[in-house]
């Protein structure tokens, strides 16, 4: 008897979790059309989260992801970088702990069940505020060290969630209890299935927060030559272990990851403003026009003279 019991109250929550999740993907349907985004990104204001949806599946695209949590309240992506590939299904979410070039693409998506997510920015230094309660988790066994952590979503954080954006609408609410609510969605990954990659970066002495220090060096002085050995020790690891422990948590190598953010970075120039393709090539550290368009073609499909003609600045 006690055995249907729990049956049940399992049974219960399932059907709890996905009315709450259900909710969810019709709140942002809804906010999505009042934004009247038939297809692409929304940054909601309000929330300070960025929705997004596709009516169709689409090729690969680069860009940078910087600390975040991702939902995928319906279809499908892939995200990874050039070594490194997750799928993420509807009811996972990813959580991204390092500023990375990532290259994604949604795999399943119609007009009928279009890809709908929302991306939550994380507050590093709320989490940092928040990480002693739960650093002891840190003794759990080692998992896989690539800054994108990939998992079912927790149906606490959807409630959490979908409560956020319901306060974000209100001023009062906004103002008094969004906040509260914001806090309770970082500690809830602190605590939940996302924990340990998080735990990781946060903890002052972990390879992972290292690996943080190195990507914010290299983010700061983009267009200088990295000197691999000089980084290393900056950040107190050998050459040998920093370079293979670099790759683990980024999927990527030190100069690798600097090229894919200065060419990501040349490409937004090109579409914000007039300077000239050289100028933009220059100010993210390429000494050779030549050689600069010649990896942005490789990288993005077309020359910079191509993007910008496709996306000509205001």
């Amino acid at each position: 008897m006690a055995v249907r019991v729990v049956m049940l109250s399992k049974g219960v929550l399932w059907e709890a979790f996905e009315k709450m999740s259900e909710n969810l993907l019709s709140h942002i349907t809804a906010l999505l059309d009042q934004a009247g985004i038939a297809d692409g990104s929304f940054h909601h204001a309000l929330s300070g989260t960025h929705l997004l949806r596709h009516r169709a599946t689409t090729d690969l695209t680069a860009t940078v992801y910087r600390p975040l949590l991702c939902l995928i309240l319906q279809g499908a992506k892939q995200v990874g970088s050039t070594t490194r590939t997750l799928t993420v299904d509807a009811g996972q979410s990813l959580i991204v702990s390092h500023t990375l070039p990532v290259v994604s693409r949604i795999t399943e998506a119609s007009t009928e069940s279009p890809y709908t997510a929302l991306v939550f920015p994380l507050d590093l230094d709320l989490l940092r505020a928040l990480a002693p309660a739960v650093l002891p988790a840190l003794n759990a066994p080692s998992s896989d060290p690539f800054s994108i952590c990939l998992c079912d979503t927790d149906p606490s954080l959807t409630d959490a969630l979908l409560r956020y954006f319901l306060q974000c609408e209100e001023e009062e609410t906004r103002k008094l209890l969004a906040p509260i609510t914001s806090r309770e969605i970082h500690a809830r990954l602190l605590i939940g299935p996302h924990a340990q990659v998080l735990q990781r970066l946060l903890w002052h002495e972990s390879t992972a927060s290292r690996i943080h220090m190195a990507t914010r060096d290299i983010q700061a002085n983009l267009s200088e030559t990295i000197v691999v050995g000089e980084l290393a020790t900056r950040i107190g690891m050998s050459n040998s272990s920093f370079f293979e422990q670099f790759k683990a948590v980024t999927g990527t190598s030190p100069l690798q990851y600097q090229k894919d953010l200065r060419l990501l970075k040349a490409r937004d120039d090109l579409r914000t403003s007039r300077a000239k393709i050289s100028e933009v090539a220059f100010a993210v550290g390429y000494e050779s026009s030549a050689q600069f368009s010649r990896e942005y073609s490789r990288k993005f499909g077309k020359s910079p003279r191509q993007d910008r003609e496709l996306v000509p600045a205001d």
